[in-house]
């Protein structure tokens, strides 16, 4: 495998790991950094089977636009695509004060990113 999918795939997993570490945690969990990470490990996954097709990508965080760029070389991504909106909008929005997340939308951002 190509040494810079390898990479994307690590640092994607490496949010997985932070997000679900913060949907568990006991004390002070940061269900605000559960989302943000949960949507930067999908748009890793995302850049990294663009890489895999050869497919060039902008430099963005909106993983609708990523998943319509897969979608000539996977097909069946069309039905992730309101999963790829809400992630979006919870990697994005919950950096910022004003947009508090609780322990459910936390859990299902993680599911999403799964």
């Amino acid at each position: 495998m190509n040494p810079l999918v390898e990479e994307w795939i690590e640092t994607g997993e490496g949010d997985f790991a932070t997000a679900r570490r913060e949907l568990r945690a006991k004390k002070h969990p940061n269900y605000n950094a559960a989302c943000f990470h949960a949507q930067q490990c999908a748009e890793k996954y995302l850049k990294a089977r663009l890489l895999m097709a050869g497919t060039r990508f902008p430099k963005t965080h909106d993983l609708e636009a990523l998943v319509k760029l897969l979608l000539p070389h996977e097909p069946g991504l069309l039905e992730l695509l309101p999963m790829a909106v809400s992630l979006t909008s919870l990697g994005v929005d919950v950096r910022y004060p004003g947009h508090p997340v609780d322990k459910a939308t936390a859990a299902e951002a993680l599911a999403s990113a799964t």
